[in-house]
């Protein structure tokens, strides 16, 4: 925190205001249809574009999809899963092979979800139901879809987390919320041919943005986070 703070909001205040925002992110799964100004939308994305990066390269790209076009790209990629089409994202965005205790948050995470929705695990059809809710962008009237250029290396792709966070931080202090969702670049030549995009991009993900569906228990749902001692460690001496 600066020292530029007005004499009219305290530190104090500002700190509160900003921790609320982060605090309050989570992943929305169901979205009102209630429309967002294309104005607001570019003004999150200018401020998300504040975001550091080495040697200021910047490497995010960003197509955001409303409207029409927002409907047959959700027709496209859900016609996809339902068909059971294989997955065939650009990058590896898992563990190849899935170990403790990455494999334990994965499964909590999957089953505190489903049972809250009421699907018991074995249930296949219900399962790749509620996965293909995110095809439908869970209701949300925009959708944003990233790209990166695809010689970068991995240092870029760490500065897009920034720039990601900061969309969905930014989101929040106008009341919107957000779902990062790597499920969108499982089709790439589907997502590719909808919006143009050429073969020298990759898609990183794709993210619901709109108003909260406060009402659908689905939104109740926050997984676990670790507590301080489970991932800082103080090197003192």
């Amino acid at each position: 925190m600066n020292d530029t703070v007005t004499p009219h909001v305290s530190a104090a205040l500002v700190a509160q205001t900003v921790k609320n925002a982060i605090t309050s992110r989570k992943s929305t799964r169901a979205f009102l249809s209630h429309p967002v100004e294309d104005s607001l939308i570019d003004e999150l994305l200018q401020i998300a574009g504040t975001a550091p990066s080495g040697s200021n390269v910047q490497p995010w790209q960003v197509h955001v999809v409303t409207g029409p076009a927002r409907d047959r790209l959700s027709q496209a990629l859900l016609a996809a899963h339902q068909a059971g089409e294989p997955e065939a994202r650009e990058y590896h965005y898992y563990p190849r092979k899935w170990r403790s205790p990455y494999i334990d948050r994965r499964r909590a995470t999957g089953w505190g979800l489903y049972g809250l929705l009421g699907i018991e695990k074995g249930d296949r059809e219900a399962s790749a139901r509620q996965h293909g809710r995110n095809y439908e962008f869970f209701g949300a009237p925009v959708v944003l879809i990233f790209t990166i250029d695809r010689d970068l290396e991995v240092g870029s792709w760490l500065d897009y987390g920034m720039f990601l966070q900061n969309i969905m931080v930014a989101a929040r202090g106008f009341g919107l919320h957000s779902c990062p969702q790597a499920a969108l670049a499982n089709y790439p030549k589907i997502v590719k041919q909808q919006l143009g995009i050429g073969d020298d991009q990759m898609i990183v993900c794709g993210m619901s943005l709109g108003y909260e569906d406060t009402q659908d228990p689905v939104n109740r749902f926050q997984p676990r986070r670790m507590a301080l001692d489970e991932f800082v460690r103080h090197h003192r001496e």
